[in-house]
C-alpha cells in the first residue's frame, strides 16, 4: 500500500467515526452537554488508531455538533432544537436548557445619523443599551442594541430595564416585534471587545445584525451582536420546489 493508499484509507475511516458519531447526536441518543467517550475508547470501539479519532472529533467540531475542552474531553453542543431569537436571547436560551446572566453595560441616549440613514428612521434620536451575556463561568455574547427614543424608552437611561428583559420594556412600550431582518457574518474581536468579553483579541466571533419593526412598519430594534461559536450556531432548513 503506497502514501497515497494509507492517506485515503484514513481519511475513509475518521469520516466512518464522523458519520457514525454524528448520527448519535442528531438522533438525540447523545443529549446536549454528554460527554462523549474518551479517545481511547472510541480508538477501541471502532478498531483505529487514537489519531483517527482526533481527526474525526475536528471535523464534528467544526462542524458544530461538539466542543473540545482541553484536558476535559469532547462534549455535545447540538441539540436539534432550533432557537428562536424573536423572544429575546434570554428565554431562547432558557427554552434550551441554557441559563443565562446579563450584565448592563450603560445605557445612552445616542444620536445616530449614520444608523438613521441606513435604515430609513424618522429620528435620529435613539437609546442605546450595551450588555453581556454569560453562561456557566463564562461570558458568551456581547451586545449594542439601539432603540427608538419615544415615550418611556426615553427614560431608559435613568430608569435601566425593569427586570433586566430589553424584549419586555418593548413590548410594554407598545413596541411588538413582527418581521424584520438579520445577517450572520463573523469577525475577530477587538481590543475593547475582547476587555469586555474576558478573551483574547483577534479571537473569532459570530456578528449577527438583526433589525425589527412592528406589524405597522414602525421601528423596534436594530442588534448588534457578538456571539461565542461555542454556544451559539446558524441552522437553515429549506425546501427546494420544482417549476412546471
Amino acid at each position: 500500500m503506497d502514501g497515497h493508499d494509507v492517506r485515503e484509507n484514513v481519511r475513509l475511516k475518521h469520516e466512518r467515526i464522523a458519520t457514525s458519531l454524528e448520527r448519535e447526536i442528531r438522533s438525540g441518543r447523545m443529549a446536549r452537554g454528554e460527554q462523549l467517550p474518551g479517545e481511547v475508547s472510541l480508538a477501541r470501539r471502532f478498531g483505529v488508531s487514537r489519531n483517527t479519532v482526533r481527526i474525526a472529533l475536528a471535523e464534528l467540531n467544526e462542524a458544530g455538533l461538539i466542543t473540545t475542552r482541553t484536558g476535559k474531553g469532547s462534549f455535545v453542543l447540538f441539540d436539534g432544537r432550533p432557537m428562536n431569537s424573536r423572544l429575546g436571547w434570554a428565554h431562547a436560551l432558557a427554552a434550551q436548557g441554557v441559563q443565562t446572566q446579563v450584565r448592563v453595560l450603560g445605557i445612552t441616549a445616542a444620536r445616530d445619523e449614520e444608523l438613521a440613514a441606513r435604515l430609513e428612521l424618522d429620528s435620529p434620536e435613539l437609546i442605546l443599551i450595551e450588555r453581556v451575556r454569560g453562561a456557566a463561568a463564562e461570558l458568551v455574547s456581547y451586545e449594542r442594541s439601539w432603540v427608538p427614543a419615544v415615550g418611556a424608552l426615553r427614560e431608559l437611561p435613568r430608569t435601566g430595564l425593569a427586570g433586566g428583559s430589553l424584549t419586555e420594556v418593548l413590548n410594554q412600550a407598545g413596541l411588538w416585534m413582527d418581521h424584520g431582518e438579520q445577517r450572520l457574518s463573523g469577525r475577530p474581536i477587538d481590543a475593547r471587545e475582547a476587555e469586555l468579553l474576558g478573551r483574547g483579541a483577534g479571537e473569532w466571533f459570530l456578528n449577527t445584525q438583526r433589525t425589527s419593526w412592528t406589524a405597522d412598519d414602525s421601528f423596534v430594534e436594530h442588534v448588534d451582536s457578538l456571539l461565542d461559536p461555542a454556544h451559539f450556531q446558524l441552522s437553515l432548513t429549506f425546501s427546494e420546489q420544482q417549476n412546471d
